[in-house]
Protein backbone atom coordinates (compact mmCIF):
# COMPACT_ATOMS: atom_id res chain seq x y z
CA UNK A 1 0.00 0.00 0.00
CA UNK A 2 1.55 3.60 -0.72
CA UNK A 3 0.56 6.21 2.03
CA UNK A 4 0.78 9.23 1.04
CA UNK A 5 -1.24 12.06 3.95
CA UNK A 6 -0.74 15.13 2.22
CA UNK A 7 -2.08 13.91 -0.62
CA UNK A 8 -5.04 12.23 1.09
CA UNK A 9 -5.94 15.44 2.58
CA UNK A 10 -5.69 17.60 -0.03
CA UNK A 11 -7.45 15.44 -2.28
CA UNK A 12 -10.25 15.01 0.18
CA UNK A 13 -10.72 19.23 0.65
CA UNK A 14 -9.76 19.62 -3.17
CA UNK A 15 -12.62 16.90 -4.03
CA UNK A 16 -14.84 18.63 -1.67
CA UNK A 17 -14.34 22.28 -3.48
CA UNK A 18 -15.31 20.31 -6.94
CA UNK A 19 -18.98 19.91 -5.61
CA UNK A 20 -19.27 23.58 -4.32
CA UNK A 21 -18.26 24.67 -8.23
CA UNK A 22 -21.01 27.58 -9.29
CA UNK A 23 -23.45 26.47 -11.59
CA UNK A 24 -24.73 28.24 -15.11
CA UNK A 25 -28.01 29.62 -15.06
CA UNK A 26 -29.12 26.15 -17.47
CA UNK A 27 -27.83 23.92 -15.10
CA UNK A 28 -28.96 25.64 -12.26
CA UNK A 29 -32.43 25.47 -13.76
CA UNK A 30 -31.76 21.67 -14.46
CA UNK A 31 -29.88 20.40 -11.21
CA UNK A 32 -29.58 23.05 -8.64
CA UNK A 33 -25.76 22.23 -8.74
CA UNK A 34 -23.53 21.61 -12.03
CA UNK A 35 -23.21 17.44 -12.51
CA UNK A 36 -20.78 15.25 -10.95
CA UNK A 37 -17.34 15.14 -12.71
CA UNK A 38 -15.71 12.01 -13.05
CA UNK A 39 -12.30 11.09 -14.27
CA UNK A 40 -12.41 8.57 -16.67
CA UNK A 41 -9.82 5.62 -15.76
CA UNK A 42 -8.28 7.74 -13.12
CA UNK A 43 -7.09 11.21 -15.67
CA UNK A 44 -6.86 9.19 -18.25
CA UNK A 45 -5.42 12.44 -20.26
CA UNK A 46 -2.47 12.78 -18.40
CA UNK A 47 -1.69 9.47 -16.76
CA UNK A 48 -1.68 6.21 -17.73
CA UNK A 49 -5.01 4.46 -17.39
CA UNK A 50 -6.37 2.70 -14.27
CA UNK A 51 -2.87 2.91 -12.96
CA UNK A 52 -2.08 4.18 -9.14
CA UNK A 53 -0.39 7.43 -10.77
CA UNK A 54 -3.92 8.20 -12.78
CA UNK A 55 -6.02 7.81 -9.75
CA UNK A 56 -3.24 10.33 -7.87
CA UNK A 57 -3.25 12.66 -11.06
CA UNK A 58 -7.10 12.92 -10.95
CA UNK A 59 -6.80 13.66 -6.58
CA UNK A 60 -4.16 16.72 -7.47
CA UNK A 61 -6.37 18.04 -9.88
CA UNK A 62 -9.05 18.06 -7.02
CA UNK A 63 -11.51 15.24 -8.79
CA UNK A 64 -13.26 13.93 -6.16
CA UNK A 65 -14.84 10.73 -8.23
CA UNK A 66 -13.06 8.10 -10.34
CA UNK A 67 -14.04 5.67 -12.80
CA UNK A 68 -12.05 1.91 -13.51
CA UNK A 69 -12.80 -1.33 -15.07
CA UNK A 70 -12.53 -4.65 -12.86
CA UNK A 71 -11.09 -8.12 -14.67
CA UNK A 72 -9.74 -11.58 -13.36
CA UNK A 73 -6.67 -13.24 -13.68
CA UNK A 74 -5.79 -16.58 -14.54
CA UNK A 75 -4.93 -17.77 -10.56
CA UNK A 76 -8.30 -16.03 -9.62
CA UNK A 77 -6.75 -11.96 -8.42
CA UNK A 78 -8.41 -8.67 -9.07
CA UNK A 79 -6.58 -6.39 -11.22
CA UNK A 80 -8.01 -2.95 -12.76
CA UNK A 81 -7.52 -3.29 -16.32
CA UNK A 82 -9.73 -1.92 -19.65
CA UNK A 83 -8.85 -3.82 -22.10
CA UNK A 84 -9.51 -7.91 -22.65
CA UNK A 85 -6.19 -8.07 -23.76
CA UNK A 86 -2.73 -6.76 -21.77
CA UNK A 87 -1.22 -5.66 -25.09
CA UNK A 88 -1.75 -1.96 -25.65
CA UNK A 89 -1.21 -0.69 -22.34
CA UNK A 90 1.80 -2.92 -21.30
CA UNK A 91 4.76 -4.53 -22.42
CA UNK A 92 3.40 -7.96 -22.54
CA UNK A 93 4.25 -8.60 -25.90
CA UNK A 94 7.78 -7.66 -25.04
CA UNK A 95 8.19 -9.89 -21.40
CA UNK A 96 5.96 -12.48 -22.74
CA UNK A 97 6.38 -12.78 -26.75
CA UNK A 98 5.04 -16.04 -27.38
CA UNK A 99 1.50 -16.06 -25.28
CA UNK A 100 -0.49 -14.16 -27.99
CA UNK A 101 -3.32 -12.84 -27.47
CA UNK A 102 -1.95 -11.52 -24.10
CA UNK A 103 -5.50 -11.73 -22.98
CA UNK A 104 -5.91 -10.72 -18.93
CA UNK A 105 -7.59 -14.11 -17.84
CA UNK A 106 -4.61 -15.94 -19.00
CA UNK A 107 -2.07 -14.66 -16.73
CA UNK A 108 -1.30 -15.18 -13.13
CA UNK A 109 -0.79 -12.31 -10.88
CA UNK A 110 2.56 -12.82 -10.34
CA UNK A 111 3.23 -12.67 -14.44
CA UNK A 112 0.98 -9.86 -14.68
CA UNK A 113 3.02 -7.60 -11.87
CA UNK A 114 5.94 -8.12 -13.65
CA UNK A 115 4.76 -6.22 -16.61
CA UNK A 116 5.37 -2.29 -17.34
CA UNK A 117 2.04 -0.47 -17.06
CA UNK A 118 3.40 3.43 -17.79
CA UNK A 119 5.75 3.27 -20.45
CA UNK A 120 3.42 3.35 -23.49
CA UNK A 121 2.20 6.44 -21.96
CA UNK A 122 5.61 8.44 -20.93
CA UNK A 123 8.83 7.81 -19.87
CA UNK A 124 8.12 9.61 -16.10
CA UNK A 125 6.04 6.47 -15.65
CA UNK A 126 8.24 4.00 -16.32
CA UNK A 127 7.56 1.14 -13.64
CA UNK A 128 3.59 1.97 -13.05
CA UNK A 129 2.25 -1.61 -12.60
CA UNK A 130 -1.18 -2.97 -13.48
CA UNK A 131 -2.65 -2.61 -9.98
CA UNK A 132 -5.13 -5.01 -8.44
CA UNK A 133 -8.42 -3.87 -7.09
CA UNK A 134 -7.44 -4.21 -3.12
CA UNK A 135 -4.67 -1.61 -4.16
CA UNK A 136 -6.62 0.86 -5.98
CA UNK A 137 -8.96 0.86 -3.11
CA UNK A 138 -6.56 1.20 -0.79
CA UNK A 139 -5.23 4.17 -2.96
CA UNK A 140 -8.75 5.63 -3.37
CA UNK A 141 -9.41 5.49 -0.34
CA UNK A 142 -6.71 7.25 1.30
CA UNK A 143 -6.80 10.28 -1.70
CA UNK A 144 -10.61 10.30 -0.07
CA UNK A 145 -12.15 9.38 -3.15
CA UNK A 146 -15.10 8.48 -4.52
CA UNK A 147 -15.44 5.00 -6.78
CA UNK A 148 -17.62 4.21 -9.99
CA UNK A 149 -16.08 1.04 -10.59
CA UNK A 150 -16.97 -1.05 -14.03
CA UNK A 151 -17.44 -4.98 -13.99
CA UNK A 152 -15.64 -5.19 -17.08
CA UNK A 153 -16.28 -7.85 -19.55
CA UNK A 154 -18.25 -10.09 -16.34
CA UNK A 155 -19.25 -13.06 -18.54
CA UNK A 156 -15.78 -14.05 -19.12
CA UNK A 157 -15.08 -14.52 -15.28
CA UNK A 158 -17.55 -16.27 -13.83
CA UNK A 159 -18.72 -15.61 -10.45
CA UNK A 160 -16.73 -11.77 -10.65
CA UNK A 161 -19.79 -9.99 -9.16
CA UNK A 162 -19.62 -11.67 -5.70
CA UNK A 163 -15.67 -11.94 -5.82
CA UNK A 164 -15.41 -7.86 -6.44
CA UNK A 165 -18.77 -7.58 -3.42
CA UNK A 166 -16.10 -9.21 -1.26
CA UNK A 167 -12.92 -7.22 -2.16
CA UNK A 168 -15.53 -4.52 -1.52
CA UNK A 169 -16.27 -5.52 1.74
CA UNK A 170 -13.00 -6.35 2.73
CA UNK A 171 -11.51 -3.15 2.23
CA UNK A 172 -14.01 -1.05 4.05
CA UNK A 173 -16.25 0.29 1.01
CA UNK A 174 -19.37 -1.77 2.01
CA UNK A 175 -20.13 0.72 5.05
CA UNK A 176 -22.99 3.27 4.94
CA UNK A 177 -20.69 5.99 4.33
CA UNK A 178 -19.39 4.77 0.82
CA UNK A 179 -22.99 2.56 0.10
CA UNK A 180 -24.44 6.35 0.41
CA UNK A 181 -22.02 8.85 -1.02
CA UNK A 182 -18.86 7.09 -2.38
CA UNK A 183 -19.63 3.76 -4.02
CA UNK A 184 -21.35 3.01 -7.51
CA UNK A 185 -21.33 -0.38 -9.12
CA UNK A 186 -21.99 -0.57 -13.20
CA UNK A 187 -21.51 -2.49 -16.10
CA UNK A 188 -22.14 -3.21 -19.82
CA UNK A 189 -23.65 -6.73 -19.36
CA UNK A 190 -27.21 -6.16 -17.37
CA UNK A 191 -26.83 -9.40 -15.80
CA UNK A 192 -24.07 -8.90 -14.01
CA UNK A 193 -25.52 -5.84 -12.76
CA UNK A 194 -28.80 -7.60 -11.75
CA UNK A 195 -26.53 -9.90 -9.74
CA UNK A 196 -25.39 -7.11 -7.93
CA UNK A 197 -28.10 -5.54 -6.95
CA UNK A 198 -29.56 -9.26 -5.78
CA UNK A 199 -26.51 -9.54 -3.99
CA UNK A 200 -26.69 -6.79 -2.13
CA UNK A 201 -29.43 -4.13 -2.68
CA UNK A 202 -27.79 -1.37 -0.66
CA UNK A 203 -25.45 -0.86 -3.76
CA UNK A 204 -25.98 1.65 -5.92
CA UNK A 205 -25.67 0.43 -9.66
CA UNK A 206 -25.34 2.16 -13.03
CA UNK A 207 -26.29 0.40 -16.27
CA UNK A 208 -24.00 1.23 -19.24
CA UNK A 209 -25.56 1.58 -22.54
CA UNK A 210 -28.55 3.27 -24.48
CA UNK A 211 -31.59 1.51 -23.57
CA UNK A 212 -34.68 2.08 -25.66
CA UNK A 213 -37.20 4.07 -23.80
CA UNK A 214 -39.63 1.48 -23.80
CA UNK A 215 -37.31 -0.93 -21.58
CA UNK A 216 -35.87 1.67 -19.39
CA UNK A 217 -38.71 0.20 -16.81
CA UNK A 218 -37.30 -2.92 -17.25
CA UNK A 219 -33.61 -1.60 -16.12
CA UNK A 220 -35.59 0.84 -13.20
CA UNK A 221 -36.39 -2.70 -11.59
CA UNK A 222 -32.09 -2.85 -10.38
CA UNK A 223 -30.38 -0.07 -11.78
CA UNK A 224 -29.92 3.22 -10.04
CA UNK A 225 -28.46 4.90 -13.07
CA UNK A 226 -28.74 4.72 -16.86
CA UNK A 227 -24.74 5.64 -18.26
CA UNK A 228 -25.18 6.41 -22.20
CA UNK A 229 -22.32 7.76 -24.18
CA UNK A 230 -22.62 11.51 -24.51
CA UNK A 231 -23.32 10.95 -28.37
CA UNK A 232 -26.82 9.71 -27.62
CA UNK A 233 -28.13 11.73 -24.80
CA UNK A 234 -30.54 14.10 -26.01
CA UNK A 235 -33.30 15.98 -23.89
CA UNK A 236 -36.01 13.81 -24.32
CA UNK A 237 -34.15 10.77 -23.85
CA UNK A 238 -32.65 12.18 -20.13
CA UNK A 239 -36.85 13.36 -19.31
CA UNK A 240 -37.39 9.67 -19.89
CA UNK A 241 -34.72 8.39 -17.61
CA UNK A 242 -35.81 10.55 -14.92
CA UNK A 243 -39.19 10.06 -15.61
CA UNK A 244 -38.45 6.57 -13.45
CA UNK A 245 -37.64 6.12 -10.11
CA UNK A 246 -34.81 3.26 -9.37
CA UNK A 247 -34.89 0.27 -6.54
CA UNK A 248 -33.52 2.86 -4.04
CA UNK A 249 -36.93 4.98 -4.77
CA UNK A 250 -34.76 7.79 -5.88
CA UNK A 251 -35.33 9.08 -9.84
CA UNK A 252 -33.25 7.57 -12.00
CA UNK A 253 -29.61 9.79 -12.89
CA UNK A 254 -27.79 9.18 -16.29
CA UNK A 255 -24.02 9.81 -16.42
CA UNK A 256 -22.92 9.72 -19.75
CA UNK A 257 -19.22 9.02 -21.18
CA UNK A 258 -16.89 10.45 -22.59
CA UNK A 259 -16.89 14.46 -22.35
CA UNK A 260 -13.12 15.81 -22.77
CA UNK A 261 -14.03 19.57 -24.45
CA UNK A 262 -15.37 22.38 -22.48
CA UNK A 263 -18.15 22.95 -25.10
CA UNK A 264 -19.30 19.47 -25.32
CA UNK A 265 -19.37 19.74 -21.55
CA UNK A 266 -21.51 22.46 -21.24
CA UNK A 267 -24.21 21.36 -23.86
CA UNK A 268 -24.74 17.73 -22.48
CA UNK A 269 -24.62 19.42 -18.88
CA UNK A 270 -27.70 21.61 -19.95
CA UNK A 271 -29.18 18.79 -20.89
CA UNK A 272 -29.79 17.72 -17.45
CA UNK A 273 -27.59 14.63 -16.77
CA UNK A 274 -26.15 13.88 -13.25
CA UNK A 275 -22.31 12.97 -14.18
CA UNK A 276 -20.04 13.72 -16.72
CA UNK A 277 -17.23 11.38 -16.95
CA UNK A 278 -13.94 12.78 -18.82
CA UNK A 279 -10.56 11.98 -19.83
CA UNK A 280 -9.82 15.58 -19.15
CA UNK A 281 -11.92 16.18 -15.89
CA UNK A 282 -10.46 19.12 -15.12
CA UNK A 283 -11.08 20.81 -18.42
CA UNK A 284 -14.69 19.87 -17.61
CA UNK A 285 -14.83 21.20 -14.45
CA UNK A 286 -13.60 25.00 -15.44
CA UNK A 287 -16.29 24.44 -18.59
CA UNK A 288 -18.94 23.52 -15.80
CA UNK A 289 -18.16 26.30 -13.04
CA UNK A 290 -18.60 28.98 -15.72
CA UNK A 291 -14.98 30.82 -14.58
CA UNK A 292 -12.32 31.22 -16.70
CA UNK A 293 -9.47 30.73 -13.92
Amino acid sequence: MRIRPVVAVAGALMGLSAFALPATGAQAAAHGHPPVVVGHRGAAAYAPENTLASVDTASRLGIAWVENDVQRTKDGELVVLHDTSLARTTNVKKVFPDRSSWNVGDFTLREIEKLDAGSWFGAKFKGERVPTLEDYLEEVEDNGQNLLMELKNPELYPGIERQALRELRHDGWLDQEHLKRRLIVQSFNADAIKKVHRLNPAIKTGFLGSPSVADLPKYAAYCDQINPPHTAVTRKYVKAVHALQGPHHRRLELYTWTVDDAKAAVSTADLGVEGLISNKPDVVRKALSGTDS
